[in-house]
Formats: structure tokens, C-alpha cells, sequence
């Protein structure tokens, strides 16, 4: 009797061991993603097309945003892009074109970043099952692009002096076909990504 009872307790405190393991993997493997992932999205600002008619320029940061929503869960995507306009506010080169500053954020582009952080969690929230491509593709294009459009559009035009015609014309209309790309890349590499990633992570 003294035998089993030693025996069970045993396997008690290995499963106990396995799950505080486990634990450990979980957080390590979340904390390298959104650091990779924030990382990347500083990078991609430095791709950047600058339009003559906007203010506003064609960057790499749409991919980034949606491959965060569609890889971690939401609040995790939120703060992973918190992280990049933080580093961007307090003096890192990190927002497009290499820019940086508070001032960054008053100025056309200020709500295409707010709309960011919104389109991350909403995103993320919205896919559900993130290893389902055409699921990640519809959560991307219905939900995070006319959240970034909602929040970075008005404001571009206040701070432009732009009637709604005007900003439609040079905050939104010419990003869609580019945008709608950007959102299919991310959906596929988001399920080419999602076992590496949550290997240790689920």
C-alpha cells in the first residue's frame, strides 16, 4: 500500500513538473513571437512608397499587423503593436519612412496608426480558429481594413483640411487593391506559420 502511494505521488509531481514546464514554454514562445513580430513591423515601415497626391504612403506595415492578429491571440496582437508605436514615440526611427515622435501621430497618419492597434485586436478576436485560411482572409478584409480606414481617414482629413471626396481620394481609394494583397499574403502565411508557432504555444 505504501508502495502505490508513494508511486502516485510520484506521478503527481512529474505531471506537476511537466505543467510548470509547460507553463514556462508557453510564455517564452508568446514573448519571442510578439518581439519577432514587432521587430518585423518596425522593419516594414522602412518599406515605404510615397504617393504625390497623399499624404498618406504605401508601407509593408499592413501585413505585419494582420500576420500579428492572425497568429496571437488578441490582447497579445494589441500589445505587440503597442510595443512599435511606443519604441516610435519616444524617439525610435519605426514609423514609416524611418520617422518618429509623438508628433508622428498628430500629424495624417496618426489614425492609420491608432486604427493599427484597434485592427490588431479586433482581428485576432474576429478570425477565431487561426489556422483556417479563408476564415483569417474574410476576419482581415472585413474587419481590419475598414477599422484602419474608419480611424486613420477622418482624421488625415482634419489635419489636411480635406472634404470627405478629397480624403476618400487620398487616404482610401488608391490603398485597396494593395491592401486586399496584403491581407491574402498574410492570410497564407499566417497557416503556413500557425503550427510552427504554436507548437509550444498551445
Amino acid at each position: 500500500m505504501e508502495s502505490t502511494v508513494t508511486s502516485a505521488d510520484r506521478k503527481r509531481q512529474s505531471s506537476g513538473c511537466k505543467t510548470e514546464t509547460r507553463g514556462k514554454a508557453m510564455t517564452s514562445a508568446e514573448l519571442t513571437t510578439m518581439a519577432l513580430l514587432a521587430a518585423l513591423l518596425c522593419v516594414s515601415s522602412y518599406i515605404s512608397i510615397r504617393l504625390p497626391f497623399s499624404a498618406v504612403p504605401i508601407t509593408a506595415q499592413t501585413v505585419i499587423i494582420n500576420l500579428a492578429a492572425l497568429l496571437l491571440k488578441p490582447r497579445k496582437a494589441l500589445l505587440t503593436v503597442v510595443i512599435w508605436v511606443l519604441l516610435g514615440i519616444v524617439g525610435v526611427p519605426v514609423f514609416s519612412g524611418g520617422t518618429a515622435g509623438f508628433g508622428v501621430l498628430a500629424g495624417p497618419t496618426g489614425g492609420y496608426i491608432i486604427g493599427y492597434m484597434a485592427a490588431a485586436f479586433l482581428v485576432s478576436l474576429a478570425c477565431g480558429q487561426k489556422n483556417k485560411v479563408w476564415r483569417n482572409l474574410v476576419a482581415a478584409i472585413m474587419v481590419g481594413i475598414p477599422v484602419i480606414y474608419l480611424l486613420g481617414t477622418p482624421w488625415m482629413a482634419h489635419v489636411a483640411h480635406l472634404d470627405a471626396k478629397a480624403a476618400l481620394a487620398a487616404g482610401v481609394l488608391p490603398f485597396i487593391p494593395g491592401d486586399l494583397v496584403k491581407c491574402i499574403l498574410a492570410a497564407y502565411l499566417a497557416r503556413a506559420l500557425f503550427r510552427v508557432v504554436n507548437r509550444n504555444m498551445i
